[in-house]
This record gives structure tokens, C-alpha cells and sequence, in this order.
């Protein structure tokens, strides 16, 4: 059987990918600094900035799916969130290496664009957002995500080893649909992620598909689901609030504004699971 290590099991996606990779047969370990709600799998209690605690508890994996992280922009002193993400990072992809470890996946996340935590609110450069648009953050927790990216692609240079990092939208657990008719109507809302969103059961699937892929490399894949999280079509919302952007590509009603289809080509992933089908607009 195939040992997966999650870190961060005990956040908002960890449970998500753990069950994903517990019900296609692998044997999980969760690594936090605090025992779950649920207990899905075993937990060891890891300091992932200390190297040696890193090495302990990744031994025996074949792969790595790191989601922990302080996961937002100014919860903490700036040179912490910093410290902890990109420390914790390059801690995990070093002892991944040095054990042998060949799959790692790393939750990266759409404020490496930097809209998300500006001081000022700027404009994209165009819609829907690729992978090749600008990272312009100006925070130490989008820094900090542009850093980690690096330390994968530096990792995969010196090892060979795979290491994808998801650059996700707003990551929305299913009893958090009951929240949306509080802003669906009022583009004012969540314009700094562009309206984006991204299932949990979705993106775990993502995380499973990355670590089964062969041969990726060191990939940053956005991963949002198809549409906005909005009740108002994409153009208008745009017209409201970014009139002056330019659209890359001509787009459906509610099309989503992070592009994915970068994540679709290579993994074979698809979103299955939609706002919509919960919530009465």
C-alpha cells in the first residue's frame, strides 16, 4: 500500500484530501501542529519548520501533499507568515529529497496575483487570469507562496523530483454554500479573487491527480472551479467593478476568471461540484 503524508489535516481542505486518498487505498499520515476534529488517519504532532521533525515524520511516504500554512495576509507579523510558509516549504521538499520521496504537491494560492491583499485595489492586467498573468504581491503571505514555487522548481532541478503546486481560488467546504446568498448579488463582494471559488472535494481530487501524474515536472497550476461564485455573469461583473480591463478570451455567462484549463490538460481534472447546485440565487 502507498503511504501519502497530508500536512495541515486538521485545516479546511486537509480532511477533504485525506479522505480523497484514504478511499482510492493509500495509507495516510496526517502532520499539524494540532489533532483534528475528525480523526481520519493518524496524526503526528510536527513542527514542519524543524528539518529533523520533517525527516521523521515523511519517512516511509511515497509522496507529500503540503497544505499547511498560515493561510492569510496580515493574521499575523508579516516576517512570521513569511517565516512559517516558505520555512515549512523548503523543509518539506528538502527531507522529501533526501529521502527519496518523488511526488510533493504544495498549496500555493491565487494571492500570489496580488489583488487579493493589496493595500490599494489594482486592476488585473486581463481576464480570466493564467498562469503566465504577473504575480505582484505585496504582502509577505503572497510573497511567500511566489517563494515557495521557487523552492519547488529549485528542488526539481537538483532531484528530478515532481512537485505541483495549486495556485487556489477560495477554497469553500460544502456547509459553506449555506453563506453564499449573503453576497451572490452585489459585485462589490469577493472582487479581490475575482469571484472565484474552488470546492474542497474538487480540489482534493486535484491533489490525487497530481500525485498519480507522471512526468510534470515542476508545474504552479491554477484551480478554481468553472464558475464565479456569483450570481451576476462574468462580463457585467467585470463592467462593474474592472471596467477597463481586457478579456484574454471570449468567456460563457458565468465563466470562472481564474483559468484552470492548464490543471485540466495536464492532470485530467475536472470540477464536478457547483454553488449552484446548493443554493437557490
Amino acid at each position: 500500500m502507498k503511504k501519502v503524508v497530508v500536512t495541515g489535516g486538521a485545516g479546511l481542505l486537509g480532511p477533504w484530501v485525506i479522505k480523497e486518498f484514504l478511499n482510492k487505498g493509500w495509507h495516510v499520515v496526517n502532520a499539524d501542529v494540532k489533532k483534528p476534529e475528525e480523526p481520519l488517519c493518524d496524526t503526528v504532532i510536527t513542527d514542519l519548520t524543524n528539518l529533523g521533525e520533517v525527516y521523521g515524520v515523511l519517512q516511509g511516504a511515497d509522496a507529500v501533499v503540503h497544505l499547511a500554512a498560515i493561510p492569510v495576509a496580515y493574521s499575523h507579523p508579516n516576517e512570521v507568515t513569511f517565516e512559517n510558509n516558505t520555512l515549512s516549504t523548503y523543509n518539506i521538499l528538502e527531507a522529501a529529497a533526501g529521502l527519496g520521496i518523488k511526488k510533493a504537491v504544495l498549496a500555493s494560492s491565487e494571492s500570489s496575483y496580488g489583488i487579493c491583499f493589496a493595500k490599494e485595489r489594482f486592476d488585473p492586467q486581463y481576464v480570466p487570469i493564467d498562469e503566465e498573468h504577473p504575480q505582484l504581491p505585496e504582502d509577505a503571505y503572497g510573497l511567500s507562496k511566489i517563494v515557495n514555487e521557487e523552492t519547488a522548481k529549485m528542488i526539481h532541478r537538483r532531484t528530478g523530483m515532481q512537485v505541483v503546486s495549486f495556485r487556489l481560488g477560495n477554497v469553500i467546504s460544502p456547509e459553506m454554500y449555506k453563506n453564499f446568498p449573503s453576497f451572490i448579488n452585489d459585485s462589490s463582494q469577493r472582487d479581490r479573487i475575482l469571484w472565484s471559488y474552488i470546492d474542497t472535494r474538487d480540489a482534493a481530487a486535484a491533489c490525487r491527480l497530481a500525485v498519480e501524474a507522471e512526468g510534470l515536472g515542476a508545474e504552479a497550476l491554477n484551480l478554481a472551479s468553472d464558475d464565479t461564485s456569483m450570481a451576476i455573469p462574468s462580463r457585467e461583473l467585470m463592467k462593474a467593478e474592472f471596467p477597463e480591463v481586457p478579456f484574454k478570451k471570449e468567456i460563457g455567462e458565468y465563466e470562472s476568471l481564474l483559468n484552470s484549463e492548464k490543471a485540466k490538460t495536464l492532470l485530467g481534472w475536472q470540477p464536478v461540484h457547483f454553488w449552484r447546485e446548493n443554493v437557490r440565487s
